[in-house]
C-alpha cells in the first residue's frame, strides 16, 4: 500500500504496519525520545509530565521505558489538540511528529488486541452510539434528566459500577424537542439581502442537547443575510469512536457524513458547525482518514459558526446589523476550547462578542474533559486537576457572563463554578433582542 501522503506510514490506518503492535512501540519510543528533547509542551496534559518523568529517572533512557509506563502516557493524553499549537515538528517537518494521532493509533492497537476492560469496551459502545441515545432520550428528556443528574445517588452508582463513568461527574442534560424538528417545523423567514447560504451540520450536542444553540445560529444568520438549511443524513462527527480507537466505525460514519454533507457543498452551500470537537474532525480528521477529494471539499467548506460570521462581517461590514437592541453583558469571560484553538482560525468568537461593545477577557485553560476521557472514573480526580487552573483563571477574570463554544467544556465548568456558560450564538441572539427569554 502507498505512503500517504499527508500522513507518515505509522499514523495512516490505510497502512498495512498501522495496527502492528511492534511497529507502533517503535514509533513510541522515536516520539518520545523527541519530546523528552525538546519538552515546550510540558504544562499542556498529564501525558507530557509523565513521560519526562519516567525517561528522567533512566537518565534519558527512551528505550527502557516498559510497555506500562509507555501506555500510561497514552492514557493520559485526551486528545486537547494542542500539541499542533506548540509543536514545532508537526507534518510537513522532516521528523512529522503527530503526537495526538500516535496517541490514537495506540489505542487503535489495543482495541484490535482486546486489550480494554469490559467496562471500558461497553462504555465505548454506549458512548459512541451518540444518535442511538439520543433517538431515545430526547422523547423520555424529564426521566433521563434525572436519572443522569448527580444527585441520583443509585442510578450513578450503577453506571460508575457498570460502565466506569465517574458518578459525580455532571452531564449535559437532554432536550426535549431535537434541533431538526424545530428547524423543519419553524415558520421560515423572509431573508432580507441574502448574500450567503449555509448548511447547519448540528451534530449530537446540538441535535438532541442544546438545540437552543442551532435556533440562535439560525436567526443570527438569517439577520445577517445568510439564508440557513439542514442537511439530509448527517449525524455525529464520530469523535467518539476515533479517540476511542475505533477507526473502522469512524470511517464508516465519516464516510457517511461526507455523503450527507457533499450535496450542501455541491450547491455552493458552506457547512456551518457550532461545536468545536466536531468542527475539528470534519475539518482535520475527515480527510486525513478517508483520503478522498469528497473528503477535502467537505473539509475545505466547513466553518465553527463565529469563524463563519465573521467571515461574513469582514466581507460586507456596511450590511452587517450592529443594531443591538437586546440584552448586552458588560463582561464576559469567554473560554476559548481547545479544539478550537486547534483549529488555528484565531479567536473568532472573541471578535463576534466585541461587536456588541461588551468587555472580553479570553481564557485559554483546558477543561479537561474530551468526551469519554473526562467521563472515565478512572481519569475523574486528573480531569478535575487539570480543570484547576481554567477554574483559577476564570475566577481571576472581571465578574460578567460565561461564555464557551465547547458543549462538554461549558459543562465542565459549570460543574466547577456552579455557574451556567452560554454558546457565544446564543448571547449575540440576546444582544439583538430576538432571542426567547
Amino acid at each position: 500500500m502507498p505512503k500517504d501522503a499527508a500522513l507518515t506510514v505509522t499514523y495512516s490506518p490505510r497502512d498495512l504496519k498501522y495496527f502492528d503492535d511492534h511497529d507502533l512501540r517503535g514509533e513510541l519510543t522515536r516520539v518520545y525520545d523527541l519530546c523528552h528533547g525538546c519538552r515546550l509542551c510540558l504544562h499542556l496534559c498529564p501525558s507530557f509530565p509523565t513521560l519526562f518523568n519516567f525517561i528522567d529517572k533512566r537518565d534519558g533512557d527512551v528505550e527502557g521505558m516498559s510497555r506500562a509506563e509507555q501506555d500510561q502516557v497514552v492514557d493520559e493524553c485526551y486528545q486537547c489538540k494542542l500539541c499542533y499549537v506548540k509543536c514545532p515538528y508537526i507534518p510537513p517537518h522532516e521528523w512529522e511528529l503527530d503526537f495526538p494521532r500516535l496517541m490514537m493509533r495506540a489505542k487503535a492497537v489495543r482495541k484490535v488486541s482486546h486489550e480494554q476492560s469490559l467496562p471500558e469496551r461497553i462504555s465505548d459502545t454506549i458512548l459512541g452510539n451518540t444518535d442511538l441515545i439520543g433517538i431515545v432520550s430526547v422523547p423520555l428528556a424529564p426521566l433521563v434528566n434525572r436519572t443522569l443528574a448527580v444527585d441520583s445517588t443509585y442510578a450513578r452508582s450503577v453506571m460508575q459500577a457498570t460502565l466506569g463513568i465517574a458518578s459525580t461527574r455532571v452531564l449535559p442534560p437532554y432536550a426535549k424537542t431535537r434541533f431538526s424538528t424545530w428547524f423543519n417545523r419553524r415558520q421560515r423567514t423572509f431573508v432580507k439581502n441574502r448574500r450567503y447560504s449555509v448548511a447547519i451540520y448540528p451534530t449530537c450536542f446540538v441535535e438532541y442537547m442544546d438545540p437552543e444553540i442551532g435556533k440562535a445560529t439560525v436567526e443570527v444568520y438569517e439577520r445577517n443575510g445568510i439564508s440557513c438549511s439542514l442537511p439530509t443524513g448527517a449525524k455525529c462527527c464520530g469523535a467518539p469512536w476515533l479517540h476511542s480507537g475505533e477507526v473502522e466505525k469512524f470511517v464508516r460514519i465519516a464516510k457517511a457524513n461526507v455523503k450527507a454533507l457533499l450535496p450542501e457543498v455541491r450547491a455552493k452551500r458552506s457547512i456551518v458547525i457550532a461545536q468545536p470537537t466536531c468542527a475539528y474532525v470534519v475539518k482535520r480528521d475527515y480527510p486525513l482518514y478517508l483520503g478522498t477529494q469528497d473528503a477535502t471539499d467537505v473539509s475545505q467548506a466547513t466553518y465553527d459558526t463565529s469563524e463563519f460570521l465573521m467571515k461574513r462581517y469582514r466581507e460586507d461590514k456596511e450590511s452587517f446589523d450592529l443594531d443591538f437592541k437586546g440584552e448586552i453583558p458588560s463582561d464576559i469571560t469567554y473560554h476559548a476550547p481547545c479544539h478550537l484553538q486547534a483549529q488555528n482560525i484565531g479567536l473568532k468568537s472573541r471578535d463576534v462578542l466585541k461587536l456588541t461593545g461588551a468587555k472580553i477577557t479570553v481564557v485559554t485553560k483546558c477543561s479537561g474533559i474530551d468526551g469519554m476521557w473526562g467521563y472515565r472514573a478512572k481519569n475523574y480526580q486528573l480531569s478535575k486537576k487539570v480543570a484547576q487552573g481554567l477554574t483559577k483563571a476564570i475566577e481571576k477574570a472581571p465578574k460578567g457572563v460565561l461564555v464557551g463554544d465547547c458543549h462538554l467544556a461549558n459543562y465542565g465548568i459549570t460543574e466547577e463554578l456552579s455557574e451556567a456558560v452560554s454558546h457565544p450564538m446564543v448571547i449575540m441572539n440576546k444582544a439583538y433582542g430576538s432571542a426567547d427569554k
